[in-house]
């Protein structure tokens, strides 16, 4: 991310911040990453916390450790996400205990396979998967579930389910989707 002017064509202010940004970004960068260890959030978290330091930069500046301030402002926007993160773990944990104990009849290695296949994908595909097909969740209460958008509950049903397609092959995928278990 880059600031978007050259500081010699800024007035005060702007021209302090433009500096700021050139000097910090990477470093507050760098500990969100450390943070979250994800590499595209923490780029992402300094962007957040550059934008709510230029938003304040007059008392930022004013309190004489603007870089101490930055960092500060880092570390709460990752715990903001880290909270969120748990948040959404633990409304998708509820749905998977309120499962039933027994199914009538159970063929038992397909529903181990399924099992299987469904704990290899990714945590939002799973989740989607399992609340459209599974619980038989419309897309408008899977994505209320779990705070994501109708369009990213479709996307991740059909990445999800092609996924499950090619662990488990045709029939099983099918018998998913068609509530057969």
């Amino acid at each position: 991310m880059t600031a978007p002017e050259p500081p010699g064509e800024l007035p005060g202010a702007e021209a302090e911040f433009h500096v700021f940004f050139d000097r910090h970004y990477a470093e507050l960068a760098r500990l969100a990453h450390l943070l979250t260890g994800e590499t595209d959030a923490a780029d992402d978290l300094a962007a957040d916390a550059m934008l709510a330091l230029w938003h304040r930069w007059d008392r930022v500046r004013a309190a004489g450790h603007p870089a101490a301030y930055a960092r500060g402002v880092v570390a709460n926007l990752v715990r903001t996400r880290i909270r969120g993160t748990v948040r959404e773990r633990r409304r998708v944990a509820a749905f998977w205990d309120r499962r039933p104990e027994h199914t009538e009849d159970p063929d038992v290695p397909a529903v181990l396979d399924v099992r299987t296949a469904l704990r290899a994908l990714p945590f939002r595909k799973r989740a989607c998967v399992v609340l459209r097909h599974a619980f038989d969740l419309s897309e408008r209460d899977t994505a209320r579930a779990l705070g994501i958008s109708v369009g990213t509950v479709k996307s991740q049903t059909s990445k999800g389910m092609a996924e499950l397609q090619r662990l488990l092959g045709d029939g099983a995928a099918t018998a998913l989707a068609s509530g057969r278990r």
